[in-house]
């Protein structure tokens, strides 16, 4: 499975970040979510953060639902 990419953050002036997919708004933190937010994405791997954070990553069950008979046409 790929790393995830394309994700930005940018923190604003209230406190409140502001997290970006491939330049669309995916997610809005505020308060004390946004401080969690910050704090796990400056401890590690701030794509994977991101990609956990607004639940754009892959789960690993794509191709066993996409082969499951009600999803065939």
């Amino acid at each position: 499975m790929p790393a995830p990419s394309g994700f930005a953050y940018r923190q604003r002036g209230d406190g409140s970040v502001v997290i970006t997919h491939n330049g669309g708004a995916a997610a809005t933190l505020r308060g004390a979510r946004a401080a969690q937010f910050i704090g796990e994405a400056e401890a590690g791997d701030p794509q994977e953060v991101m990609a956990r954070w607004t639940g754009n990553y892959r789960r690993g069950n794509e191709r066993t639902a996409r082969d499951h008979p009600r999803n065939r046409h």
